[in-house]
């Protein structure tokens, strides 16, 4: 069955860097575009990142362009979040979303606190 498994999360200080892992089975990774999104107490879910399938195109949301680069290994079946700079407003459960087939990982907690 298809399964997205988020890793990497945890507690770090403003400024400091976190790298996520989302590593997926249970369909054709290399033909599926990746997402992250993340949700912060309180708030609706939102898009953070995606990649296409092959990697060769990026979107990202305002709130973190320059600071967060996403990427893939399509031989390893994982997409990744480098988090760099991290401020406070960046504290939400990340959630992996496979647009081929909808499914969401279970996330994992980024806090950015002193």
């Amino acid at each position: 069955q298809v399964q997205l498994v988020e890793s990497g999360g945890g507690l770090v200080q403003p400024g400091g860097s976190l790298r996520l892992s989302c590593a997926a089975s249970g369909f054709t990774f290399s033909s599926s575009a990746m997402s992250w999104y993340r949700q912060a107490p309180g708030k609706e879910r939102e898009l953070v990142a995606r990649i296409s399938s092959v990697g060769g195109r990026t979107t990202y949301a305002d709130s973190v362009k320059g600071r967060f680069t996403i990427s893939r290994d399509n031989a390893k079946n994982t997409v990744y979040l480098q988090m760099n700079r991290l401020k406070p407003e960046d504290t939400a459960v990340y959630y992996c979303y496979a647009l081929a087939n909808g499914y969401w990982g279970q996330g994992t907690q980024v806090t950015v606190s002193s």
